[in-house]
């Protein structure tokens, strides 16, 4: 395939179908999530996303809407992204983290509640702010730091927050051991009236994510390395805001995320999950006991905890999944557990439920196949009400394209209930099917507004099947256990006998099979055509081809040790027998592989060995290197050149239907 595919029928078709979806909201920032509501509940501020153009990607916005849904409007304007607003506990003042001054680099800026009116930078801080609170007196604001080195977690794009450097283009990217400060996440309070910051962690610690406990201490979630594997082995610690004290609170065999300090500083609240990402953590709730150290769990029967927050001292708010469904729920100090809200939607706008307190309810970002990503207030009885739905005629070229979408179940080889969802085109079937394999592998599939190049295949006539095979979410953590020492094992027949239910179906022709993935899905999209001669062509997105490379060159080596069960010395048959790479005799579907020059958690080497090894052999085959991305594509016209490659290789080697399909 060509470098430059600008000029080809097909990019302009691509292109054309892009804007149609897009264009008609150009100019207009829509719901993105983080919901936040003004302490007297009048207002409701939200991060919106903003695209005018195709290039770049959408900017952040800070978005209003009142409370019964009127007025919505914007009212930050960059430039770059602002995000994660926040509001004081008085109402008087709004803060939120922008990169207005300086591009990848974010710091604090407020804006007083008699909007609109110009924010003023609060605290210029010595890195990049990653997230803030404030206390409960509204005198100081809790902020977490990363320097300049620090490296993104892969589920944001990896690479690293440096921000744009004012070099020449000859200078060398370098890494030391000399860098250990410049990688560190530090924590600060800021002064909320002079906006003087002071470090409060110590120089040789990582503070990964904090939250307040009383109104002395942080809760955090800290370890001693700074880089990126690091996370895994983390732990829950007390931090002194006066001393920088750090009293080790809770270790686990897996990870912990999304710590919360009750305001009256006695009770810590914590996520425990095996996981494979940073920022993707949805398990078991348990709480810390800060006077005795003791950890206990909550029993919130089947569901995986996603996001909790205190409510008061004696209850909490926890957002979570059970398969398919996400929840939200209000949970008693005592473990009385009550349902607010239930939905087959997506909520939240991360990779699992999560949402914010209003009134007696919930705020929350959601949308589903059939609607478009909105802001919904739910009452106590569970009742919603849309207050920021934006629709414009983009949106109904989505939907448009799909026919239909429906859950699906069916058991893998070995006995075990797998879940998935099935998107079809409109029309009758058999389809061409796509087999779009989720990251991670800790992570899931939800029935979410169908993004741009889903509704592309969608039109072109594909159906799309995406599992949720062992090691996803949403189904204890046994099940999502269950892939830990068997990546590209039991987890492949989870996936391959969905396709079979839909081919049995009558809803896929199994002549026209197609497979894409990205990140640990890129790997799958990589490793099943060495275990399944079935499909036509394959598209492996940021993929891990080498075990080998994966536990050195990545920036989450240690991950790729715990997760195929020890080091290379130590199991060497583990990182060859499950590398594709190494396997590509077996392979004869062609097999188009892309990567991002700054992804550090699946960097270009693997992509560049499959596609020389299937080269080699004779097979179809191509490598595309994105100058510009991380993990994964993220922004225009790098989405363009991806779509139209992806749609270009699969039709490519689809052979020809008799009726035209």
């Amino acid at each position: 395939m060509e470098r430059d595919l600008r000029t080809t029928p097909l990019f302009n078709e691509v292109e054309a179908f892009f804007r149609s979806v897009l264009e008609p909201g150009f100019g207009t920032a829509t719901p993105a999530g983080d919901p936040a509501p003004s302490p007297d509940r009048r207002w409701l501020a939200f991060r919106g996303q903003r695209l005018d153009r195709l290039e770049g990607h959408a900017l952040g916005r800070i978005c209003l809407v009142a409370g019964d849904g009127s007025g919505v409007r914007q009212i930050t304007d960059g430039p770059n992204d602002d995000s994660e607003p926040r509001w004081s506990p008085d109402g008087t003042r709004l803060s939120f983290r922008s990169d207005r001054a300086a591009k990848g680099r974010h710091q604090l800026y407020v804006l007083d509640a008699g909007m609109p009116s110009e924010a003023r930078q609060l605290a210029t801080l010595p890195g990049a702010v990653e997230w803030h609170r404030w206390s409960a007196d509204g005198a100081l604001i809790l902020a977490g730091i990363a320097g300049s080195a620090a490296e993104q977690a892969d589920a944001l794009g990896s690479g690293t927050l440096g921000g744009e450097q004012d070099v020449p283009a000859w200078v060398p990217d370098v890494e030391s051991v000399d860098d250990g400060d410049a990688e560190r996440r530090s924590l600060w309070l800021v002064d909320a009236g002079n906006g003087e910051g002071r470090r409060i962690s110590a120089e040789d610690r990582n503070v990964w994510e904090a939250d307040w406990c009383g109104a002395r201490h942080a809760v955090a979630v800290t370890s001693d390395g700074a880089g990126e594997d690091a996370w895994y082995g983390a732990g829950v610690s007390l931090i002194d805001l006066a001393s920088g004290e750090e009293r080790p609170l809770a270790a686990s065999a897996v990870q912990f995320g999304w710590v919360a300090g009750a305001p009256s500083g006695a009770t810590v609240a914590v996520i425990e999950a095996v996981c494979s990402d940073r920022v993707v953590v949805c398990g078991d709730l348990r709480l810390i006991d800060i006077a005795s150290g003791s950890m206990s769990p909550v029993d919130l029967g089947d569901v995986d905890a996603s996001r909790v927050a205190w409510l008061d001292d004696d209850r909490l708010l926890v957002f979570g999944r059970r398969g398919p469904v996400s929840l939200a729920l209000e949970v008693s100090a005592e473990g009385v557990v009550r349902e607010i809200w239930t939905t087959d939607g997506s909520v939240g706008e991360l990779y699992h439920p999560s949402g914010a307190a209003f009134d007696d309810g919930i705020a929350v970002l959601t949308s589903s196949h059939r609607r478009p990503p909105s802001i919904v207030v739910v009452d106590r009885e569970g009742a919603e009400r849309e207050v920021a739905a934006p629709r414009h005629a983009g949106h109904d070229v989505v939907l448009g394209a799909v026919g239909r979408r429906e859950g699906m179940r069916w058991t893998s080889t070995d006995g075990l209930e797998i879940e998935g969802l099935l998107t079809l085109p409109p029309g009758e079937g058999p389809f061409p099917l796509v087999l779009d394999v989720h990251g991670g592998p800790i992570g899931s599939s939800d029935d979410r507004f169908p993004g741009t190049l889903d509704a592309l295949l969608l039109s072109r006539g594909f159906a799309i099947l995406e599992p949720n095979p062992r090691g996803s979410t949403g189904q204890g953590q046994g099940f999502a256990g269950r892939v830990v020492g068997d990546m590209g094992g039991l987890d492949v027949d989870d996936v391959l006998t969905g396709v079979d239910t839909v081919v049995a179906a009558g809803l896929a022709d199994p002549d026209r099979l197609v497979l894409t993935g990205g990140s640990y899905g890129g790997f799958m999209a990589a490793w099943i055509p060495t275990r399944d001669q079935r499909f036509k062509a394959s598209v492996s997105i940021s993929p891990v081809t080498d075990w080998w490379s994966e536990r050195f060159d990545s920036s989450l080596g240690a991950w790729v040790g715990d997760f195929l069960g020890g080091q290379p010395h130590e199991v060497p048959e583990e990182y060859s027998g499950r590398s594709p790479v190494l396997h590509t005799a077996n392979v004869t579907t062609p097999v188009l592989l892309t990567s991002g020059r700054h992804d550090r958690a699946t960097p270009v080497g693997p992509a560049v060995e499959f596609y020389r090894a299937l080269r080699e052999r004779g097979v179809p085959a191509e490598v595309v290197l994105y100058p510009q991305e991380g993990h994964g594509v993220g922004e225009f016209p790098a989405i363009l050149d991806l779509a139209t490659r992806t749609v270009a290789w699969f039709e490519r080697f689809l052979p020809a239907t008799g009726d035209g399909r």
